[in-house]
């Protein structure tokens, strides 16, 4: 088996897209394809159910530059949704029975139009959800009104937080940027967020900080319960663990650091069937700032477009093409289906 490293990586042809490179990166490997462990236990092709989720991503401009990024967002990037994708978003949408409308980034707030979208969502009597990176909240004073904003609109709010210590937090995601989020976390509470029976949801997600999977969901949950409570008086609903997947800057550290063959193992080895019956691909479209349609936000993030001739694009939209489509895998892949599973939602088995 070759060595890889962070050179060879980013050695590679000039005439190769990032996303190539990636993609021929994972493809350098002694160990199974993702295909060939689906065909194993009899999950090959992997179909759709019921579309039920509609995930957009607003843009890929952020107010952060998080280590473990697979978007490779920062402030510098100018890829933002334009209200005319907004709009075929919502005609597709208005076309499905999907319950939920997942918004992410980069950090989705940083749209010019996200507070029009969102009231235009409202309308629709689906539920909303937005993945807020907190400090976006107190960064500058024209989003200090976000927490009163969510709430107008019931808006679900699913907020990154590595850890309840801000070594490994800011560590992860930039200096200083634990304490924003403990007093962007207070905002949420002050107006009824995380608070039990108040009806306004506010979840956590947590990100290994090196090259290793999550632990127990529920205990970890706990752990964060406790101490946010103990050491800060915060109050969440749920918190989900999910596992860094090889995509972009989380791929790039993994080759730097020469983890990434042994993370991939670890991968492998801890396929687990349930969790690849239940992957959010099968019921999860994934919109990109630019109106294209794929399986899920990773396979965005590597170009790798919904196996449907007839409904790539907004433009075309097409349900009944993409329900009946088989869905693009790739060796990625193993990192949803490793241990508890993982998804937007956390664990799948």
């Amino acid at each position: 088996m070759a060595v890889l490293t962070h050179k060879s990586l980013a050695g590679q042809s000039h005439d190769l897209s990032e996303t190539d490179k990636q993609l021929k990166l994972l493809q350098q490997t002694d160990l199974p394809s993702f295909q060939t462990k689906l065909k194993e236990t009899g999950l090959f092709p992997l179909t759709t159910v019921d579309l039920d989720v509609f995930q957009i991503n607003m843009g890929k401009m952020c107010n952060q530059v998080c280590k473990h990024c697979h978007v490779d967002a920062g402030p510098d990037r100018r890829e933002i949704m334009t209200r005319e994708t907004m709009e075929l978003c919502l005609e597709a949408l208005d076309k499905t029975n999907c319950s939920t409308v997942d918004l992410t980034g980069g950090a989705p707030e940083m749209n010019p139009d996200f507070r029009w979208f969102v009231e235009q969502l409202s309308t629709r009597g689906v539920k909303v959800l937005v993945r807020c990176n907190l400090t976006i909240i107190v960064a500058n004073k024209k989003y200090n009104d976000l927490p009163e904003f969510y709430k107008k609109y019931n808006v679900e709010v699913v907020s990154s937080l590595p850890y309840f210590t801000s070594t490994k937090t800011d560590a992860q995601r930039g200096d200083g940027v634990f304490d924003q989020s403990i007093k962007a976390l207070k905002m949420l509470n002050h107006v009824g967020y995380g608070i039990e029976g108040s009806g306004y949801k506010l979840d956590l997600v947590y990100n290994p900080s090196g090259a290793f999977l999550p632990p127990d969901q529920a205990s970890l949950q706990a752990d964060f319960k406790k101490k946010l409570k103990d050491r800060f008086d915060i109050d969440f609903n749920e918190l989900y663990a999910i596992t860094n997947l090889p995509v972009s800057r989380y791929l790039e550290y993994l080759v730097a650091s020469e983890n990434y063959h042994g993370y991939m193992e670890k991968l492998v080895n801890a396929y687990n069937p349930a969790a690849a019956a239940n992957v959010m691909c099968r019921s999860t479209i994934s919109i990109g700032w630019d109106g294209y349609i794929f399986d899920c936000d990773f396979n965005q993030m590597l170009d790798l477009k919904v196996a449907s001739n007839e409904s790539k694009h907004l433009s075309e939209f097409d349900l009944d093409a993409l329900q009946n489509r088989d869905i693009i895998v790739n060796q990625h892949c193993y990192g949803c289906t490793a241990g508890a599973g993982s998804s937007c939602g956390g664990t799948t088995a």
